[in-house]
């Protein structure tokens, strides 16, 4: 005779759910994940060298600053770069939209024009890839997070830079950055911070915000946390440039008088920036753009096609209206077939719900 013994568990009330996480880690990171970081600014503030320092590569060569000839009519473009990474068996697919022309022209009223097209377009690409019948492999191309380099000459945000910031805020998560600010000595880059930030707040310009910490949080992160705020806007120094100082390689830009590391925290923030890009708040930066942005074009949208949709309608009453008689009786017996059958639907589904709260008993009574 076959005698069945149970399993025997080390822990009795052990159910298993608790390796849902690692469940869902496995999953994205064989699946990959996707950022698009978009920068801006007008040539000559190191934007590229700024991107080959973030992220360890070289991912524009070097450049030369056109001749003042050649920038006069010159006009603003889109230019997409994409780089596969891979960290620890973790993949990135990290996508570059430059926007090189910017704020180059003698007149610069549109510049602004061209970053906001192109949020939008891939917004509405979303959009009509979410509406569509195949949802599978919907490649996520929206702006996740918008550079924008401040010069560091000048007082404070000129109106250029306000001009855009003001379009673009309620569209993408915006960081400011302070481009070459090894041009200005600690003091002054401390008083231009102030000035940058008085200026968003006096024209209600909503850049990122870092969200708060939890409260289970270790001190060394929340401490973290609160040095990342207190830097912002982040002043920030690039270099394409590897020199072995002090039995170590460092990035820097060597001068006459010495050299700067880029990632030494006193000379720069670009270790900061990177920490708070990649290390922390990445995560947080799609999640706004999904939640927050693209939630609000998609209910501007939603109500667009609405509205359409109801002035159709009653373009086509007025039209019903100023027929002759003949259509208007059968225009008013469509419109009473209509309702009966509106009334049949609610009826069915009346039915339908009476049916499924009596679904546990035994019988049903016809």
């Amino acid at each position: 005779m076959y005698v069945y013994s149970a399993p025997s568990f080390p822990e009795r009330d052990y159910i298993g759910f608790a390796t849902l996480a690692e469940q869902v880690h496995r999953k994205s990171v064989k699946r990959g994940f996707e950022f698009t970081l978009m920068v801006c600014g007008e040539t000559g503030l190191g934007k590229s060298t700024l991107i080959n320092t973030l992220f360890l590569t070289e991912l524009y060569a070097q450049r030369t600053v056109p001749p003042v000839e050649q920038r006069i009519e010159k006009t603003t473009r889109i230019e997409k770069k994409t780089l596969d990474i891979e960290e620890k068996g973790v993949k990135l697919r990290l996508t570059i939209v430059d926007t090189p022309g910017f704020g180059d022209a003698v007149n610069c009223e549109d510049s602004w024009r061209v970053c906001t097209q192109y949020i939008d377009e891939q917004f509405r690409q979303y959009f009509t890839d979410e509406s569509g019948l195949n949802r599978r492999n919907i490649q996520d191309n929206r702006v996740h997070c918008l550079l924008y380099f401040v010069p560091p000459y000048g007082h404070s945000l000129r109106q250029l830079d306000i001009d855009l910031l003001r379009r673009m805020h309620k569209k993408v998560n915006i960081i400011l950055v302070i481009g070459k600010a090894d041009t200005l000595t600690p003091k002054e880059v401390k008083a231009l911070k102030a000035r940058i930030l008085e200026d968003i707040d006096t024209h209600g310009i909503q850049i990122y915000r870092f969200p708060d910490c939890d409260t289970d949080e270790d001190e060394e992160f929340k401490q973290q946390d609160r040095d990342l705020k207190a830097s912002l806007p982040f002043a920030v120094v690039g270099s394409n440039q590897v020199m072995e100082v002090a039995g170590r390689k460092i990035r820097c830009r060597q001068y006459p008088w010495g050299v700067v590391d880029v990632e030494n925290p006193e000379h720069s923030d670009v270790v900061k920036l990177r920490t708070m890009l990649i290390s922390t708040h990445m995560q947080d930066l799609k999640d706004t753009t999904r939640d927050v942005h693209y939630e609000n074009y998609r209910a501007q949208c939603i109500s667009q096609i609405s509205q359409h949709a109801l002035r159709e309608r009653n373009k086509l009453k007025r039209e019903s209206t100023s027929s002759n008689h003949e259509f208007s009786d059968t225009d008013r017996l469509l419109l009473q077939k209509d309702e009966e059958i509106r009334r049949m639907q609610d009826m069915l589904a009346q039915m339908q719900e009476k049916l499924n709260s009596t679904s546990g008993s035994d019988s049903v009574d016809v």
